[in-house]
């Protein structure tokens, strides 16, 4: 009786907790901390923290691989739609269905500075390159600088399979990091004169023009980079089921259902990924230091494009809504409502700012494609 209760003792989690363990433990009560108390994005937050909880407790086995015949952990299996590319297209399609493409379209100069954004991702590949990492793992690591969990997952299950875990966790953790990364760079670069720039009222697009937009977009888009198609079908031929009205039951699911539970599984597999084993080394340090480098060079990049139109508007294009030219929809326009109106109480940015972020999300989409037909 004493043997078996030894045996009881020695295999609980208490005696078998390593220090890493331990740390990755503490960091995901600090990310839960932040999504639930501070609310940074909780949708994202909670999950990837608490699948971050799930797999660092010892002799879980949540993420144990099913070999020779043997099952997995339940975590593996629900890993398997990020390791193959299934879940972001489809989060891809929930978000086109939410998407609202009017202020982008009446708009059409602020795309420009979606593919301003972009320039971040860029940048940082030959950082990366400097820094020791292969150019598939460059790729990989610098498609975090668009702040899109789903364009930085697809990107690296193909580009860099064993960096997954530590790229994804850090891009989604900057996307939900957007309201305290980007305003100390947004008024950096900004002078209060253009903070506080009202700007005109956008047109109203008709019902011809939301529809044929997806249609464009989706052809222009995938006859120009077609290794995109994935993501930017998905966005698009969600944002046509919303467009057309006569679709409302594919449109309701896609826009709750499906999106809640592929979400759900996402950010927990996400979490699950972050195993102390893969999270604390240099490398890992090291792309998160690149990631976080990559997205702060975007939103400066973004917001400097802004002072051009500015300039060249002649003060009509208030410069913030340059930063929302990542892709991180809606929390980075959101951003650029809450500092415009912290200059100018009576500013009112959101709309403005939603054309250069979801040219962020098209402008994404493409740069993966791009980067996975030349180092893929």
């Amino acid at each position: 009786m004493l043997d078996k209760i030894l045996l009881f003792v020695q295999s609980t989690g208490y005696l078998n907790l390593g220090l890493g363990q331990f740390i990755m433990i503490i960091i995901a009560s600090i990310l839960l901390y932040l999504a639930v108390v501070k609310e940074y994005e909780p949708l994202l937050l909670v999950p990837i923290s608490f699948g971050m909880l799930l797999v660092n407790l010892p002799l879980g086995g949540l993420m144990a691989a099913g070999k020779d015949g043997q099952v997995g952990g339940l975590l593996y299996y629900l890993y398997q739609g990020v390791k193959l590319g299934i879940y972001p297209p489809i989060i891809f399609m929930g978000v086109g269905a939410w998407t609202d493409f009017g202020p982008m379209i009446a708009q059409p100069k602020t795309a420009l500075l979606g593919a301003a954004a972009q320039f971040g991702i860029f940048a940082t590949i030959f950082g990366a390159i400097a820094l020791g990492f292969s150019p598939a793992e460059a790729g990989a690591v610098g498609i975090i600088g668009g702040a899109d969990g789903p364009t930085a997952i697809f990107a690296a299950s193909q580009l860099a399979p064993h960096l997954l875990g530590p790229i994804a966790v850090a891009a989604y953790s900057y996307m939900a990091l957007v309201p305290i990364i980007q305003p100390p760079i947004m008024r950096a670069l900004t002078t209060k004169e253009e903070r506080q720039v009202k700007m005109e009222q956008l047109r109203q697009v008709t019902k011809k023009e939301k529809i044929i937009f997806p249609i464009a977009v989706t052809l222009l888009g995938g006859l120009l980079v077609p290794s995109a198609l994935p993501l930017l079908g998905s966005l698009m031929f969600g944002n046509l089921m919303r467009e057309v009205g006569v679709v409302d039951r594919l449109l309701r699911t896609t826009q709750n259902s499906l999106m809640n539970i592929v979400t759900l599984f996402l950010g927990l597999t996400v979490g699950a990924t972050a195993s102390a084993e893969a999270f604390l080394n240099a490398q890992t340090i090291g792309i998160l230091v690149l990631g976080l480098i990559a997205f702060s060079f975007g939103t400066a990049v973004g917001v400097l494009f802004g002072k051009l139109m500015y300039k060249m508007s002649g003060g009509k294009v208030n410069p913030l809504i340059g930063a929302a030219g990542v892709s991180a929809v809606p929390m980075a326009a959101r951003v650029v409502q809450k500092v415009g109106q912290e200059e100018n109480p009576s500013n009112h940015l959101l709309m403005h700012a939603m054309g250069p972020n979801f040219a962020g999300v098209i402008g994404s989409a493409i740069a993966a494609g791009t980067l996975l037909s030349i180092l893929g």
